[in-house]
């Protein structure tokens, strides 16, 4: 099974998805990355481009990753990008991975760039609809970032609800918080929500909503199933 996730920066596949992408590679899945905004420009704390680039190699060898999809989109400028510009380049990925299940981010994030991806995803996943010959995606989920999904405060837009909990366990956390402390300036220290303490809690969190050890939540946004 080909799964794809597609990010706005370097750190939010981690984030986002870091326990289930080790699950699913350590079970011989294959799991590409796609990052719309590679260079993260005038993210605070920004390595020097060897650093960072080191840095994201790195964290996606920890987590198993098949291959990296890496975008030129301005970082923190994604409102004045081409809707289309984006939606082509992740349907370009779509298309050479294969994919059949995707994950992305929320669309009521505070962060610019993910409320744009995450539009951007929504009509990418509709390619197989206009060519025959790319699979027809199975499924689209949301994930939740910390200190982006949690700070929600359009209340004109629904806010995360997870209803899908993939149980990661303690070797998934570990992954996932390895991956994370690859990056350079990334984890902070509690009580921020990119602590381990904070990361590790979310997860015992989500776990215990839906009677697994630790878990990531997701929101199934999309599901396509032929019985």
């Amino acid at each position: 099974m080909s799964y794809l996730v597609v990010v706005a920066h370097p750190d939010d596949e981690a984030l986002g998805v870091g326990g289930i992408i080790k699950k699913l590679t350590s079970k011989g899945n294959e799991v590409n990355v796609c990052i719309l905004s590679g260079d993260v420009t005038v993210r605070n704390f920004r390595p020097s481009d060897s650093e960072l680039n080191s840095d994201l190699e790195k964290a996606l060898k920890i987590l198993g990753v098949n291959k990296l999809y890496k975008g030129e989109f301005p970082n923190i400028e994604f409102n004045n990008v081409s809707h289309l510009k984006l939606v082509q380049f992740i349907e370009s990925v779509i298309e050479e991975t294969r994919a059949k299940t995707v994950f992305t981010h929320h669309p009521s994030d505070l962060n610019n760039d993910h409320l744009h991806t995450s539009l951007a995803c929504q009509a990418a996943i509709r390619l197989f609809q206009r060519k025959s010959e790319v699979p027809a995606i199975e499924a689209l989920y949301y994930m939740e970032v910390n200190s982006s999904t949690d700070w929600s405060l359009n209340t004109s837009i629904n806010p995360f609800k997870p209803n899908t909990f993939f149980e990661i366990e303690e070797d998934g956390l570990k992954s996932k918080l390895d991956a994370l402390s690859s990056y350079r300036g990334v984890m902070r220290s509690y009580p921020h929500p990119r602590s381990e303490e904070a990361i590790r809690g979310l997860a015992a969190f989500r776990g215990s909503q839906s009677g697994l050890n630790y878990a990531e939540a997701l929101e199934c946004a999309f599901r396509r199933t032929v019985l």
